[in-house]
């Protein structure tokens, strides 16, 4: 897999092969996106199929500015428009009516689109660079640890022979996806995916939310937004989230520790993600850490809730998906 530098020939060159079909490992300040050409057939069902994902799991579209994400919809709620004025560039993911035309399987048959414009200038000069709005989900196996270093994608995607390669702009600056936002049917604001954008920001702009539960299991239909499956972001390390304050009752085999703002009082290895007790760090720093400890081969990770409030509640919602078998 070739990796691309983020100066303007490594741009043209991963842009190039976009054009031509191939896909991309595309830098952004949530996480790495596994990047396609957005209004062609051939590569979006190939982001399917090198991430193997099933076909019921809508893709996000990543455009340069807001005017090219209004062109693949229908219809833009003011709420939309207020959200995007204040959020774009940055982690916010809109859902939108879609307009006719456009892939089916971008929104996985549905009659909505998802949309955003990233806050990483390397992804929006790729996006300028190729002239197409970009198909861009995780650029990993589907449900396994979303990738937040150049070096997670080769690790992850290496040997897909639709995978081009990947621009490598160092890590991701936030760590966890974008938090996702649809609209009901009455004007209701919902909240699909807690993400790297906290519910206490987006309630200066709107001020009603409804935070719209996952289904329990989803095998059969299409969801309304990317990451709502009970099961995702999971290493392959079996994961047991406690709450805080909680013990583990009985210590089984060899045990790595996912701690918040302090060491574990158990013997093993441990990743801590924020000495200071910073949400926003032990968010950018979550999926490597957990990526470390699953290369260890250990029997179990045993990891605490974070508080649940900003970037805790995003990071607890990893947690949860990460720990349900």
């Amino acid at each position: 897999m070739k990796r691309w530098s983020t100066e303007p020939e490594g741009l043209q060159q991963a842009a190039n092969a976009l054009r031509d079909g191939h896909l991309v490992g595309m830098p952004t300040e949530t996480v790495y996106g596994l990047a396609g050409n957005a209004l062609d057939p051939q590569a979006v069902a190939a982001i399917f199929e090198a991430k193997q994902r099933p076909t019921f799991d809508p893709l996000i579209v990543h455009t340069a500015v807001p005017k090219e994400a209004w062109e693949l919809t229908r219809e833009v709620p003011d709420l939309a428009k207020r959200l995007a004025d204040a959020f774009w560039p940055g982690p916010l993911t809109l859902v939108l009516k879609k307009k006719d035309g456009l892939p089916d399987l971008l929104s996985a048959g549905l009659d909505t689109l998802a949309v955003r414009v990233p806050a990483h200038p390397v992804s929006r000069a790729l996006i300028r660079e190729a002239g197409c709005p970009l198909a861009a989900p995780s650029a990993n196996r589907f449900g396994r640890i979303s990738p937040t270093e150049a070096d997670h994608v080769v690790s992850e995607l290496s040997g897909c022979a639709k995978v081009a390669g990947v621009v490598d702009a160092g890590p991701c600056e936030k760590g966890v996806e974008s938090t996702v936002i649809g609209f009901g049917d009455r004007g209701q604001v919902l909240v699909y995916r807690l993400g790297a954008l906290p519910l206490e920001q987006v309630q200066d702009v709107v001020e009603e939310l409804t935070v719209v539960t996952s289904p329990v299991e989803s095998k059969t239909h299409a969801e309304c937004s990317p990451g709502m499956l009970t099961s995702h972001y999971a290493p392959q390390t079996p994961l047991v989230l406690l709450e805080r304050g909680d013990s583990l009752q009985e210590v089984k085999g060899t045990t790595g520790w996912l701690c918040f703002d302090a060491p574990p009082d158990e013997e093993g290895p441990f990743e801590l993600l924020s000495s200071s007790g910073d949400l926003s760090e032990a968010a950018s720093g979550l999926f490597a850490a957990m990526r470390r400890l699953d290369e260890l081969n250990l029997d179990q990770i045993v990891a605490w809730k974070l508080p649940d409030e900003g970037l805790g509640r995003a990071i607890n919602d990893r947690l949860t998906r990460a720990a349900h078998r």
